[in-house]
């Protein structure tokens, strides 16, 4: 596959008027664009791809790693600090336009990139042209291989949900309910989780992205449930939403606003939407029902080798949305004193419309 995808972005570049794009920094996303245009999965390396090539450097610890994981780069054995090695590297990019990607390089590190640019004779140094999403955007329609492993992290998130959500019980804790369910992923396959399962139970599911803590869940109460897995590289999300006892009125009536909202976004949301406007589709549920300002976060956003990524479903998004994205259905009511409800499911473009990826059980309005 990465061939294939090193032929897209050096379409992209050509579109831009750029000769190469060089992945600089070891933070944030730059590991998962190089993973994803090399199949390298170390965590350091330096990858450069030109009209011609692609090169990956690296050191000595990595160098057996990433012959075999990237066939189609050329691997380069780096020794020493970037500016020790980066100008064998940068040979023959003379007066040539070197994209860099500006969301994930430091202030230092685009120092250090300049610096050892300087130590090339003039003639040869490489002009470097801040880029943005060059690789996210081809990231964002997933590939058939892609979708089926997004896939498999979701099966075992949903079946980690069912196996704790059968179990919780008054007097679990908010952390027992998280460590329960990491340790189901992991004894049940994935590799680790996608981000720092959240656990909000009564009042403390009021905040979107609160923290499981050693309070004791009691009967009566909601339970915000907000987790996912990792797995050969990919990642899943789920919120669910839960109740201890019987439910309450007040609890019905959110659930029931929110859950009508999440159907109400799969079932119309269509390819040439923007962010915002499927965004717009479960808002407008939830502030008819009157609770559009406790409604302040997306609808969504994009699952793939991150958690977050594109494309943006949410007010002031112009992302478009087209077959082959994956992305998130989220949305929720957050009452401060009361607690809050979130559903969310992941969900597939295709033929124009939204596939449910996500089979998890939700509560059902009928029980309710």
């Amino acid at each position: 596959m990465t061939k294939q995808r090193l032929d897209r972005l050096r379409a992209k570049l050509e579109e831009h008027k750029l000769d190469a794009l060089f992945i600089a920094s070891p933070e944030t996303a730059s590991p998962v664009n190089r993973r994803y245009l090399s199949g390298f999965t170390g965590t350091s390396a330096y990858l450069l791809v030109t009209r011609d090539e692609a090169v990956l450097a690296t050191d000595f610890r990595y160098w057996e790693q990433a012959g075999r994981q990237a066939p189609d780069c050329r691997v380069f054995q780096a020794v020493g600090g970037l500016e020790k090695w980066l100008p064998d590297v940068f040979t023959s990019l003379g007066g040539k336009r070197v994209a860099f990607e500006a969301a994930h390089i430091t202030y230092q590190g685009h120092r250090t990139l300049r610096k050892a640019i300087q130590n090339l004779p003039e003639p040869d140094r490489p002009k470097l042209v801040a880029t943005m999403n060059l690789v996210e955007g081809l990231r964002v329609v997933k590939e058939p291989e892609e979708l089926a492993a997004i896939q498999a992290a979701i099966d075992i998130g949903d079946a980690a949900f069912e196996d704790v959500a059968g179990r919780v019980e008054p007097g679990w804790t908010e952390k027992q309910v998280a460590w329960e369910i990491e340790k189901y992923i992991r004894e049940h396959g994935g590799d680790g989780l996608s981000f720092p399962t959240i656990v909000g139970g009564g009042p403390w599911g009021a905040m979107a992205h609160c923290f499981p803590r050693d309070h004791a869940l009691k009967n009566g109460e909601g339970i915000v449930i907000d987790m996912g897995v990792a797995l050969d590289g990919y990642v899943s999300d789920l919120t669910r939403t839960i109740f201890l006892g019987e439910p309450d009125d007040t609890f019905k009536k959110i659930y029931d606003i929110v859950l009508a909202a999440q159907l109400t976004a799969t079932e119309l949301v269509e390819v040439g939407m923007t962010g915002e406007q499927a965004h717009m589709l479960a808002h407008n549920v939830i502030s008819e029902a009157g609770h559009g300002e406790r409604f302040g976060h997306g609808l969504g956003h994009g699952v793939g080798l991150q958690v977050h990524e594109l494309p943006r479903v949410a007010k002031t998004s112009n992302d478009k949305l087209t077959d082959g994205m994956v992305f998130t259905i989220e949305p929720g009511i957050y009452l401060p004193d009361w607690g809050g409800v979130r559903i969310e499911d992941m969900v597939v473009m295709e033929n124009g419309k939204a596939r449910v990826l996500s089979h998890a059980p939700k509560l059902s309005t009928a029980a309710l």
